[in-house]
């Protein structure tokens, strides 16, 4: 048996009619820009007002536009490729590189037993140190194609 007392709010039935008490403007007022359907305004909006944002002064510089995005690599990603030769478009084909970008950065953080060889565009020092010591080469590219061994 259902209780006396609900505690379940009832539902405003909207545009009725009269007797229901929300008839005819259906609660939104009469006239103006809100009581059209459809109506919505911006946020900020200050009804015709210069909005705040506007009335501020517009300082500094943004680098968002000219910035390199530069995908970065560790080499210890590079070590469980099980490759001999290390290309950017063979990170992109593995899926370590997710998105297009600039240039690749190898970062030194973790180890490397094979010896490969590695082109990128950028290479920490640690990751340099790290792939000649293991017997591999360092290839830059978009340099020249220059070793960095200088050989």
């Amino acid at each position: 048996m259902k209780s006396k007392f609900s505690y379940k709010k009832k539902r405003k039935r909207i545009g009725r009619g009269i007797g229901s008490g929300h008839g005819k403007t259906s609660c939104r007022g009469t006239k103006g820009q809100l009581s059209r359907s459809g109506s919505s305004r911006t946020p900020g909006f200050e009804g015709g007002q210069t909005t705040f944002i506007r009335r501020l002064p517009k300082r500094g510089f943004n680098n968002t536009a000219f910035r390199k995005r530069i995908e970065v690599v560790n080499v210890d990603r590079l070590s469980s490729l099980n490759e001999k030769e290390i290309t950017p478009a063979l990170l992109y084909e593995k899926g370590i590189i997710k998105k297009k970008c600039d240039g690749i950065k190898i970062l030194g953080n973790g180890r490397i037993d094979k010896a490969i060889t590695v082109h990128a565009d950028y290479f920490s020092k640690g990751a340099q140190e790290k792939i000649k010591a293991a017997g591999g080469k360092v290839v830059l590219v978009g340099k020249g194609n220059k070793t960095v061994d200088g050989e």
